[in-house]
């Protein structure tokens, strides 16, 4: 018997110890990565974009994939076992981005390596944020040079963006040429100095600014101007879908397995969308029965598109109902959720400089611990921003969406590891944000008719990005029937579908994370209500999706499971 315990013991030692063991040493491999440096941050203060760089980047990333095998999952705490599946997701992205060559094409339909410079632009709040401010705008002959270099070698290989998406990319580089440097938008930060500088240094940072400005901002984008429009554009490819470049088709399932997290082909995916197209479809014909709309579903559709009542006279005005909606929903918040934010968010228009071509709305997080977040609200072209959207607009950018879900990962401290308070995945994200539509409607915010139809032809929205995305990547659709299906099935401006559509070509397989998120959330939620009856709690449910940051569906499916289980032992 004496002997029996003895072994017992020296069982229950060695275990503890290996799991120990195996938490070190995913601590140390954690470390590594946290303290990676792969090239001097003052030398490049907006990054460095060579191939070598990011074959570097990918080898350091496949060492560290194959000191994380040696690792037994199960000595881990749930925490810990999270983090090592999200370091192997997250590095297993690194290997395919220079795998797949994906930085030699550092374009898309609304965005670019040019326009990322827009989002550098931010209230100067202190001297060091003048002086890294300064650095960067001094560091962007570099930046263009490098891409410039990658750009060359993607028309090489056949690896660009279609010359389709790129209609009117004139407006990212032509409204930053501009004949005074204090007009320039790269120019605003400083019109509003912090009062803690003296008038000697704002003195000397205005001559400084407009310096960096006259020499290397208006000219480099008079460079990217000329480098478009003689040498890049006229190269790009005339076919559509991922799937024509080199190695495309496989690239493509690549990007369905990471924007969803889970194993779905083009095929099943393109079906969930025909289906949920459909069942959103018959929810948005009772509302027009609703309102006895004397018409067909098409003359509905061009009703809202073109009555007045439903858009926004001035920029401001539409600022002011979103500023409205978002507090609405604040007040709301405690009812639905234990754990709230620290960190405000700020309504601001979409920047002038980038709005032509950018999308109805987006949430930009804190750039550091000064910052508050925002929801950017697109004021260009106001005959196509109907009012009757902005609720679910609002719910899915402001609260209960991503500024709610993006500042509480970055609040959740030690809890996580670092690298986790930074990550972002899509179906997640992107998932949790469409949730936050439906559950604006549990919290009232949708007060009208009209309004919960703009919900459904939001999520309508995104159920047809999954039809287009991949007929267009995987199924030889054209543009023209890309932007027709989304015509007949959304109530969404042309003018949007037109940029919606053009986004889907450049960004392959981002655009189901939204859907494929959002069916898991409720596919979740209604699992537990009706596991749980009576002791479902709301705010419960919702602390078990946000309280371990991003992670992928899986992930969320067990711990979800886990709840149901622990509720049900009590």
């Amino acid at each position: 018997m004496k002997h029996l315990f003895t072994l017992a013991f020296t069982f229950l030692f060695v275990s503890g110890l290996s799991a120990q063991q195996d938490s070190r040493k995913l601590d140390s491999i954690i470390s590594k990565i946290v303290d990676h440096t792969a090239y001097d941050r003052e030398e490049f203060p907006l990054g460095l974009y060579t191939e070598e760089y990011y074959k570097e980047e990918a080898e350091f990333a496949e060492k560290r994939i194959e000191e994380l095998k040696e690792i037994n999952a199960a000595s881990l705490s749930e925490t810990e076992q999270i983090s090592l599946e999200m370091l192997k997701f997250k590095l297993q992205e690194t290997v395919d981005h220079y795998k797949y060559e994906a930085f030699l094409n550092p374009l898309l339909s609304d965005s670019g390596f040019h326009l990322s410079l827009a989002y550098q632009v931010r209230d100067l709040n202190n001297y060091a944020q003048v002086k890294a401010y300064l650095n960067k705008l001094n560091a962007i002959p570099a930046y263009v040079n490098q891409h410039f270099v990658l750009l060359r070698e993607g028309l090489k290989k056949g690896n660009t963006q279609p010359r389709v998406i790129f209609d009117g990319y004139e407006s990212t580089y032509n409204d930053q040429i501009v004949e005074n440097p204090k007009e320039s938008y790269f120019y605003e930060p400083f019109e509003n100095l912090p009062g803690i500088l003296s008038e000697a240094q704002k003195d000397s940072v205005l001559t400084a600014a407009e310096k960096a400005i006259s020499s290397n901002v208006i000219p480099q984008f008079k460079r990217i101007k000329e480098f478009f429009e003689t040498e890049y554009l006229p190269e790009t490819r005339t076919s559509l879908g991922v799937s024509e470049i080199p190695n495309g088709k496989e690239y493509y399932q690549n990007r369905l397995d990471y924007y969803t997290t889970l194993d779905l082909s083009a095929e099943e995916i393109h079906q969930i969308g025909l289906e949920e197209v459909a069942r959103i479809n018959s929810e948005m014909k009772k509302i027009i029965t609703e309102v006895e709309f004397d018409g067909s579903f098409e003359e509905f559709i061009h009703f809202l598109r073109t009555d007045e009542q439903f858009y926004a006279k001035t920029g401001e005005e539409l600022l002011k109902e979103a500023r409205d909606i978002a507090k609405r929903i604040d007040a709301k918040l405690p009812a639905y959720f234990k754990t709230l934010p620290r960190k405000p968010y700020g309504v601001a228009k979409v920047p002038d400089a980038i709005a032509p071509k950018y999308t109805t709305g987006r949430y930009i997080g804190a750039s550091d611990e000064t910052q508050p977040g925002y929801y950017w609200v697109n004021t260009y072209n106001l005959s196509n921003r109907p009012l009757y959207v902005l609720p679910s607009l609002t719910a899915h950018e402001a609260v209960p969406g991503h500024h709610l879900q993006n500042a509480l990962n970055a609040e959740l401290g030690d809890s996580i590891p670092k690298f986790r308070r930074n990550m972002y995945l899509s179906a997640y994200g992107e998932g949790w944000g469409l949730y936050s539509e439906f559950l604006a409607e549990d919290m009232g915010i949708y007060t009208t008719p009209y309004e919960l139809f703009g919900k459904l032809t939001y999520e309508q929205w995104r159920a047809c990005r999954l039809v287009i995305d991949t007929g267009i990547h995987a199924m030889g659709w054209s543009r023209e029937e890309a932007v027709e299906y989304f015509e007949k099935n959304t109530a969404l401006s042309m003018h949007n579908i037109n940029t919606e559509v053009d986004r889907y070509i450049s960004w392959p397989g981002q655009a189901v994370s939204y859907k494929i998120g959002e069916i898991k959330i409720r596919e979740l939620r209604e699992k537990a209500e009706e596991a749980l009856g009576a002791n479902f709690d709301i705010r419960d449910f919702h602390e078990v999706i946000l309280e371990q940051g991003v992670v992928t569906l899986p992930i969320l499916e067990e711990r979800v499971n886990a709840f149901i289980a622990s509720k049900n032992d009590k």
